[in-house]
């Protein structure tokens, strides 16, 4: 997951000090090295870091999407084996649109050291152009490195790893291994935590990326995944996770009634739309309560006392304008004058973030409260770098906890269930912290 541009900020001092790389071109034609030899190998994660110095390629309308950034593994030079796919159509992502590409590609002229991690996105409505990337992918490495045809290996996870599971066959003409996908967004959320610096970050409106350190101690740990609907997962250990709650007010909520109530066609249209809009117009304050702070149980006047609060009051006072003015529907069917109390989109669009962002994170601090967990980790296809959601989940831990616990996210926040797919490929205790079984 990246912050859009207009919502990024300065990025602690000490993540940009990271070893100067040639910028690696990415598309069909230039792609050197995607190794595709089937058989488990050990990955090399030392010095790994997120490439920061590089501008994401250009998306085409029905071509794949780049929104998070290259990882860098300068120190790897084994042949890697597979590539990853999420296609996802659950409750854990958003319509289940979107499948998520994870792939290992060798630097260009690197003399066999050094690569990274690629990631990618395709509408799963176009997924036949997922399955022509990946094809063209094996065809250039079999051209370069000799492979014979099937010995490509495809990870999948997602319900449209059993959705697309004959067609994945067909097309490719290699194995196909399909993966639990809870499993798999354990698994991957583990290897971001432990073993990619400045990947996982707190956020707040005056110090809105402030990274936290890779660490082996990880458990217990609270993973709110944040889709159509909301799980949340309590992880004790490597493999060892229960779900122990959710809601089902969730991303699917969100766009559900933005469709219904403004003219957004997609989700990120939505995020836009309520960046834009004042949740004050709709929603009833404690300031429009009590005409200010309520500072002895420690509400400020802008906090939201009922969202759509106001959305009656002033329907009634335009029904009341109307009737007085006759502008009301008469008998016989004829319109005269309107009702609409002249709510934006955008107002409602904001509105409606806040309020689910809200019931979110309190339940997600109830939880954590229950179960004794410390660190609560947000991710999913809800969150999208999007500041006010961030920053309303970060609000509501901190604000519930009194300060004692943090809303973590994650910057591949989108690519949890993919990563742990393409791990599935490694050996036991692999990771150089050994985070896996």
């Amino acid at each position: 997951m990246e912050l859009r541009k207009e919502d990024q900020y300065a990025v602690r001092e000490e993540s940009l000090q990271q070893p100067p790389f040639p910028p690696l071109t990415r598309n069909i034609s230039t792609i050197d090295s995607t190794i595709l030899s089937p058989g488990a190998v050990k990955i090399n994660f030392q010095g790994a870091f997120i490439v920061d110095d590089e501008e994401l390629p250009a998306t085409s309308e029905d071509g794949p999407q780049h929104d998070s950034k290259d990882i860098r593994l300068p120190n790897h030079k084994a042949v890697v084996s597979h590539v990853a796919l999420d296609a996802s159509s659950s409750p854990y992502t958003i319509g289940g649109s979107l499948a998520k590409l994870v792939y290992f590609s060798r630097e260009r002229d690197s003399d066999g050291l050094g690569g990274r991690l690629n990631f990618l996105k395709f509408e799963v409505d176009r997924i036949e152009r997922c399955f022509e990337f990946v094809q063209e992918l094996k065809t250039k490495q079999q051209t370069l490195n000799g492979s014979e045809p099937g010995e490509l290996c495809v990870m999948a996870t997602g319900g449209g790893a059993y959705k697309y599971y004959d067609e994945m066959k067909r097309v490719l003409g290699v194995e196909v291994l399909r993966e639990d996908e809870m499993e798999c967004l354990i698994m991957g959320l583990d290897f971001f935590i432990t073993e990619i610096p400045n990947e996982v970050f707190t956020y707040s409106e005056t110090d809105p990326m402030r990274f936290a350190k890779a660490r082996a101690d990880i458990y217990p740990y609270l993973l709110v995944n944040i889709g159509s609907g909301v799980s949340m997962i309590k992880v004790s250990g490597p493999r060892q996770y229960e779900r122990i709650g959710g809601t089902s007010l969730g991303g699917g909520t969100l766009w559900g009634l933005l469709s219904l109530l403004t003219g957004a066609r997609n989700f990120d249209e939505m995020l836009g739309m309520a960046e834009r809009g004042d949740n004050s117009t709709v929603d009833m304050l404690v300031g429009d309560i009590y005409g200010t702070d309520y500072g002895k149980i420690g509400l400020k006047s802008s906090t939201i006392a009922s969202s759509f609060g106001k959305v009656f009051k002033m329907t009634r006072q335009a029904e009341s304008v109307a009737e007085d003015s006759g502008g009301l529907s008469t008998g016989n069917g004829e319109q005269k004058g309107t009702l609409e109390p002249g709510f934006k989109p955008e107002d409602i669009s904001r509105s409606i973030l806040y309020a689910v962002s809200n019931n979110i994170g309190q339940i997600a601090y109830l939880q954590s409260e229950k179960h004794q967990l410390e660190h609560i980790y947000f991710g999913g296809s809800f969150i999208r770098g999007h500041r006010q959601t961030m920053n309303t989940l970060s609000y509501a831990i901190k604000f519930w906890s009194q300060g004692a616990k943090r809303a973590y996210f994650l910057r591949h926040e989108g690519y949890l269930g993919s990563v742990g797919a393409f791990l599935k490929r490694q050996p036991r205790n692999w990771g150089r912290r050994n985070s896996f079984e």
